[in-house]
C-alpha cells in the first residue's frame, strides 16, 4: 500500500505524489565559484577525484544558496557561475535492490536551481534545465553501476541579467530599497527515488464540485509497452468517495472520476475544503497489468470551487472575503530557501494565528512543502511568480516557459485559488502605452486560463490591468480615512481608468470589464522596529513606538474591513524582509505586538 498522503510529516519534497521510499541528497557538497567562466573549457564536469579540491575548494550545505549563512559560505557577492560536486552510490539509494532484481529505475530530482543548470554523472551529461523555480529530473540508472560515482551540477545565475525572472533578488551588488540578497544555485531539495519501469510521473487534480466529479490528469514516465489500467481510490478519512478504473496506452491521459456523494446538496458541505474546514481527500493510484501491480502512489486533493461573480470572490459557490497577508518566504539565515521543513509549516501556522485566511506569496514560487501545509491547515494562496525587469523576446520566452512549468507543478493544490503571472508591470514597464506589452500580459493571462480554467487570473497585479478576473490595486495610503475615501463606496469602480494612488490607472483603456471584484492587494507597510532600527530600515510609513504601531494598524485595517465594495485585502507584510522593516513579525518570526492583539486588529474581533 502506498503512504496516505494526508498523513505525511511535511518533509517530502513532492507532497502530492508519494512512494514508500526516497533518498535525500541534501547536506554537504563540494563547491567552487567560476567567475572567469573557465570551468567548461577546463573540464570541471569531468573532475572525478573527490580528494582533489583545487577547483571545488570549499563545502556548501545543500539546499541553501551560497549567499546565505546557512550554506556555510555566506558570500553575497555577484558570482554568476557555481559548481557543485558530491559522491553518489547505488547502495545508498533507498530501494536499490529493486534496481538489480526487478529492473527498476533510479530517478534524480532537483527541486529548483536558480537560474539554469547542467548536470553530469561521471562526466557524462545527464541534461540541462532553465528556470530557477521549477523542478526537473533525470533517469540515472544506466550510469549508476556498483561503486562510487561523481555527480556534478553547474548553475548559472547572472546577477546582471534583468531579462531572467528575478523577483526581489537584487541586480546590484548590495540590497537596496525593496530588493534583497540573491538566492543562486541549488535552493530546494535534491533527492532520488527508485521507480518501476512503468511508473506514474505526475498527477493533476481538478475538482468539479457542481458536476460531482474530479478530473485527473495522469502522466507516466514513458509510453507503456502495452495498455495498462489506472485504478484510483478516493477516500475522506475512512469514507470511500470513489473507485475508478481506466485503460490507458499513452504517456499522458485525462479521466473523469464521479463522486456521487457530492450530488447530495445538503451533505455536500461535509466534503468540501475551505480554510475553516481544510478537509483533504486521500487518493491511491495504482498501475495494473491484469492483476499485477506495476506501480502505486499516494496523493491527495481537496474538493472545492473558486471563482468570481457579482463583484465577489467565491469559494465553494459563496462570497468569501479575502483576508490576506503578503509573504515573501525569505529568512535571514537561508534567504529564499526555508531553514528546514518545519519552518514552512510554521509560516503557514503564523498566517492563521494572525487571523488571516489567505497569503499572497510575493514574487516567488514557493516550496511545495509550504503548499502542502496550506492545504493541510487551511490557508488560501495566491500563486505568483518572480518577474523579469526588462521586456525582450528572451524575457518573454523565459517567463512564459517557467510559468507553464509552475502551473504544471502546482495545479493540484486546493489552497491555490488565484494565479498572478505579473506584478506591478515588472518587466512590462511601458504596458500603458506599448501594444506589444499589452498583448503579452493579455496573452499570458489567456494562456493561464487555457491551461487551468478552474481559477481566476490576475493579468498584472496592482495596476494597469488588461484582462483580469479581479481588479487588484496597490495603495499605501497613510491613513484609514484616505482608504475609506477611495474604496468606501461603489464610486471606486468609476475611477478605475483614472490615475490612482501610485499615479497609474488600475484598468487600461479597453480592459475587459465583467463586473470583476475589487481587491486591495497591497496596503499598509507600516515600519516598526521594536529594538534599534538598522540604518537602511525601510517602510511606507513609520510608527514611533508599539502604541503608535497598534494605532496605525487598527486605523488601516478597520478602514478596509468596513468597505462595502472591496472583496478582500492583502496587508503588507507578514515578516520583515532584510531592510524592509514593515512586517507584523520581525525577520525571526517574532511578533512586534502580542499575537492576540495582532489577531484582534486583523479580524476586528476582540482578543
Amino acid at each position: 500500500m502506498p503512504p496516505r498522503a494526508t498523513e505525511q510529516d511535511g518533509t517530502r519534497p513532492r507532497p502530492q505524489l508519494l512512494r514508500e521510499e526516497w533518498t535525500d541528497l541534501s547536506g554537504t557538497w563540494q563547491f567552487g565559484y567560476d567567475d572567469d567562466r573557465r570551468g567548461l573549457d577546463e573540464g570541471w564536469q569531468r573532475a572525478g577525484d573527490l580528494a582533489d579540491r583545487s577547483v571545488f575548494d570549499r563545502d556548501v550545505r545543500v539546499p541553501f544558496p551560497p549567499e546565505s549563512p546557512a550554506s556555510g559560505i555566506g558570500d553575497t557577492g555577484p558570482h554568476a557561475v557555481l559548481w557543485y560536486r558530491r559522491a553518489l552510490r547505488l547502495d545508498d539509494v533507498a530501494g536499490w535492490a529493486a534496481v538489480r532484481e526487478r529492473g527498476h529505475r533510479v530517478v534524480l530530482h532537483l527541486g529548483a536551481v536558480d537560474h539554469s543548470a547542467h548536470v553530469w554523472l561521471d562526466g557524462e551529461l545527464l541534461g540541462t534545465h532553465e528556470g530557477g523555480q521549477t523542478p526537473f529530473a533525470f533517469d540515472v540508472t544506466d550510469r549508476l553501476t556498483d561503486g562510487e560515482h561523481v555527480l556534478v551540477v553547474r548553475a548559472v545565475d547572472d546577477p546582471r541579467d534583468v531579462t531572467q525572472p528575478r523577483g526581489k533578488q537584487d541586480w546590484q551588488d548590495q540590497p537596496h530599497e525593496i530588493w534583497y540578497d540573491r538566492t543562486s544555485g541549488i535552493w530546494q531539495p535534491v533527492w532520488c527515488e527508485v521507480v518501476p519501469p512503468v511508473a506514474v510521473e505526475h498527477l493533476a487534480w481538478t475538482p468539479d464540485v457542481p458536476g460531482a466529479r474530479v478530473q485527473l490528469g495522469i502522466t507516466l514516465r514513458d509510453t507503456p509497452p502495452g495498455p495498462v489500467t489506472v485504478a484510483v481510490r478516493l477516500q475522506l478519512g475512512e469514507r470511500v468517495l470513489a473507485e475508478h478504473r481506466v485503460r490507458v496506452s499513452a504517456r499522458r491521459t485525462s479521466t473523469v472520476i464521479a463522486v456521487p456523494d457530492l450530488l447530495n446538496g445538503q451533505d455536500r458541505p461535509s466534503l468540501l475544503w475551505s480554510p475553516e474546514h481544510p478537509r483533504l481527500v486521500d487518493a491511491e493510484v495504482r498501475l495494473l497489468d491484469g492483476d499485477t501491480v506495476l506501480d502505486e502512489v499516494g496523493s491527495y486533493l481537496g474538493l472545492r470551487s473558486v471563482g468570481v461573480a457579482g463583484r465577489a470572490f467565491l469559494l465553494n459557490g459563496l462570497p468569501y472575503p479575502l483576508r490576506a497577508v503578503l509573504g515573501q518566504g525569505y529568512w535571514p539565515q537561508s534567504h529564499l530557501a526555508a531553514p528546514d521543513a518545519g519552518a514552512l509549516r510554521r509560516e503557514a501556522e503564523l498566517v492563521r494565528e494572525l487571523g488571516f485566511n489567505t497569503v499572497r506569496v510575493h514574487q516567488k514560487v514557493e516550496d511545495p512543502r509550504f503548499l502542502f501545509w496550506c492545504d493541510r491547515l487551511g490557508v488560501l494562496v495566491w500563486g505568483e511568480t518572480a518577474n523579469a525587469f526588462a521586456f525582450t523576446p528572451d524575457a518573454v520566452r523565459m517567463l512564459t516557459t517557467e510559468w507553464l512549468d509552475v502551473l504544471h507543478r502546482d495545479a493540484g493544490h486546493p489552497c491555490i485559488v488565484t494565479w498572478v503571472p505579473v506584478n506591478e508591470s515588472w518587466g512590462v514597464h511601458d504596458v500603458a502605452v506599448d501594444p506589444a506589452q499589452q498583448a503579452y500580459v493579455t496573452a499570458l493571462a489567456a494562456l493561464t486560463r487555457a491551461v487551468d480554467p478552474s481559477r481566476p487570473v490576475v493579468s498584472n497585479d496592482g495596476w494597469e490591468h488588461t484582462d483580469s478576473d479581479l481588479w487588484t490595486v496597490h495603495d499605501y495610503a497613510d491613513t484609514g480615512a484616505e482608504l475609506v475615501r477611495r474604496y468606501g463606496s461603489a464610486s471606486a469602480f468609476d475611477h478605475l481608468e483614472r490615475p490612482g494612488a501610485a499615479g497609474r490607472r488600475v484598468r487600461l483603456p479597453g480592459g475587459t470589464d465583467r463586473d470583476q471584484p475589487l481587491v486591495l492587494t497591497e496596503f499598509g507597510g507600516v515600519r516598526f522596529s521594536p529594538g534599534a532600527a538598522p540604518e537602511d530600515a525601510w517602510g511606507y510609513s513609520t510608527a514611533t513606538d508599539a502604541e503608535d504601531f497598534a494605532r496605525r494598524l487598527r486605523d488601516l485595517l478597520s478602514a478596509v474591513r468596513s468597505s462595502e465594495v472591496l472583496a478582500g485585502f492583502c496587508y503588507t507584510q507578514l515578516t520583515d524582509t532584510r531592510q524592509e522593516a514593515n512586517g507584523l513579525l520581525d525577520e525571526h518570526r517574532r511578533p512586534k505586538l502580542p499575537m492576540e492583539e495582532l489577531r484582534a486588529i486583523v479580524t476586528g474581533r476582540a482578543s
